[in-house]
């Protein structure tokens, strides 16, 4: 019987900053693509054309008041924020451990602060819009996204490299 690796712990840094112990909760962005339907005359039916990467999103909740959250807020420039989770996930059956990080950059959509009572930790709830992500298991880079670079990389293959050139990027 096989059983999976488990996420056993995480922990998350924002520009830098370590908030270990401070993040309860988050939601890792999705991968999407952007599908358009197609038909063409001769065809018996539609088939759904690849159109590129849905915009991605980091919903991740912060235990009390981590003020370093406001420093990016309402930034013009749309990777003003760098966040880096990294996890551990662990077999139950034999302990090996296969280190995961995720790097996101983007800007804070919204900053839910919740409701505030005397003696609750009062969590403040984040969503981010991405417009970079990088998935790294264990040493591999597994997905790159670099949405204004032009850049998506799955395992190491660079499916975007002819356009580019077609471009002259």
């Amino acid at each position: 019987m096989a059983l999976p690796h488990i996420l056993k712990d995480f922990n998350l840094f924002g520009d830098g900053n370590n908030w270990q112990g401070q993040i309860p909760e988050l939601t890792l962005p999705e991968l999407a693509r952007r599908m358009v339907e197609y038909e063409g005359g001769g065809m018996d039916g539609p088939i759904e054309v690849d159109h590129g990467n849905e915009l991605q999103e980091f919903e991740w909740t912060a235990g009390g008041m981590i003020v370093d959250i406001f420093d990016t807020y309402g930034s013009p420039v749309h990777d003003a924020a760098m966040l880096r989770m990294t996890g551990s996930y662990e077999s139950d059956e034999d302990g090996s451990i296969i280190p995961v990080e995720i790097v996101m950059r983007g800007r804070h959509k919204t900053v839910s602060m919740g409701d505030a009572s005397k003696g609750d930790n009062n969590q403040i709830s984040v969503t981010t819009t991405l417009s970079y992500f990088r998935l790294t298991v264990d040493g591999e880079d597994i997905i790159e996204r670099d949405v204004p670079g032009y850049v998506f990389n799955v395992r190491g293959e660079d499916r975007l490299a002819e356009r580019r050139q077609a471009l002259g990027l």
